[in-house]
């Protein structure tokens, strides 16, 4: 087959409903006009992911940004005076943007080189009189070691708030990951295993932060008459809202086709000397959001980028995620490099190969073909 005819695949397709489920769920819009602002379906979502997240609030936002900065606004974090704070750079930008944004400082910890999480092994010893929050990320489904970082937290009265953009819906010891911290932001983007086209949620427990995070998204409006704070516009509207509730119900269908392409790659991708697969906690669900392989050039015999070549030469879109280090991008390798090597070497050498519901067995197949031929 001629490689410039060769069907194009994606490192990831949007998961989209029956156009005629989503229009069935948008009908009442046409009816009430009422498009934002939280209305019905902003409403019936909300309680959706209440239960399917089995968190006990959630307030939602038009993307995982805008709730994550927000977030860490509404816990009281703003502009504090060379206020620190601990977060990992191997994460996709928008996690220290947010900290920036607020005024803070990041302080960069390695991550762990088993899951590419945050070592909370090496947390402690970055915290200073200024350190105020810590901001762990969940990486590929992967959950941060959620006990030691609140036994830290607790020791040296932090605020924890969690960038859970990878882990929708992913449970540890039963029990639901956005309880855990203070805070925790979940992405809907459309790239996402649940998706709302945009959007975002802050989960939370603590009910002093129900009404700053409806303020601060809504232009820090207080009542009819008044606002009460200098807030934004981060509303997650009606037609966001029907893509979630449509998209929710389908989640059980969508987590096991993803499955079945990892159990997939799994099969052919496992035992390859010089690379290494992501390892699955025993204590914690999967929701197959993303698959990364780990490069060894020294073993596999080919280097990372290599393989996002050839791959691409096959109308193959593999994504170097995440590359760089946050802590070696332009906007910040000189104001806030801290020495994280293998955040690093994991930028340098992992790469997500094409992860869906729908991908087929035979694309599967034709992936770990090309891959395997490198050898």
């Amino acid at each position: 087959m001629d490689m410039e005819n060769e069907p194009r695949i994606n490192v990831t397709r949007s998961t989209m409903p029956p156009l005629e489920e989503y229009v069935e769920e948008i009908k009442p819009i046409w009816e009430n006009h009422w498009m934002t602002n939280m209305g019905m379906v902003y409403k019936k979502l909300q309680r959706d992911l209440k239960s399917y997240l089995e968190v006990p609030e959630i307030s939602l936002f038009a993307n995982g940004h805008m709730a994550l900065e927000m977030a860490i606004e509404a816990i009281g974090l703003k502009n504090i005076k060379g206020g620190e704070v601990i977060t990992t750079p191997f994460t996709f930008i928008s996690t220290t943007h947010a900290i920036v944004r607020n005024g803070l400082k990041p302080v960069f910890c390695d991550i762990n080189f088993e899951d590419y999480t945050i070592d909370a092994d090496k947390i402690e010893e970055l915290i200073t009189p200024q350190t105020v929050a810590i901001v762990p990320v969940h990486v590929y489904g992967n959950i941060c070691d959620v006990e030691k970082i609140q036994r830290i937290a607790d020791k040296y009265n932090l605020k924890v708030i969690y960038d859970a953009a990878h882990a929708f819906g992913v449970k540890y010891k039963g029990i639901g990951i956005g309880n855990y911290g203070d805070a925790t932001m979940f992405s809907f983007h459309a790239t996402k295993v649940f998706n709302t086209i945009e959007g975002g949620g802050v989960a939370f427990k603590n009910e002093a932060y129900k009404n700053p995070l409806h303020e601060l998204k809504n232009f820090g409006i207080h009542g009819p008459e008044d606002a009460s704070a200098v807030g934004g516009n981060a509303k997650m509207d009606e037609f966001r809202a029907a893509m979630g509730v449509c998209n929710l119900r389908r989640m059980d269908e969508c987590l096991a086709s993803r499955k079945m392409v990892a159990d997939a790659y799994n099969t052919r991708l496992g035992g390859i000397p010089g690379i290494k697969l992501n390892k699955a906690n025993p204590d914690a669900t999967q929701n197959f959001s993303y698959y990364p392989i780990y490069v060894e050039p020294e073993i596999f015999g080919k280097t990372r980028n290599d393989i996002y070549n050839e791959l691409q030469k096959h109308n193959i879109f593999a994504r170097k995620y995440f590359y760089p280090a946050i802590n070696e991008m332009s906007c910040y390798k000189d104001s806030f490099e801290q020495n994280t090597p293998i955040a690093h070497d994991v930028s340098e050498k992992i790469l997500t190969l094409p992860i869906y519901e729908g991908l087929s067995q035979k694309d599967v197949n034709r992936i770990c073909d090309i891959i395997c031929s490198l050898r």
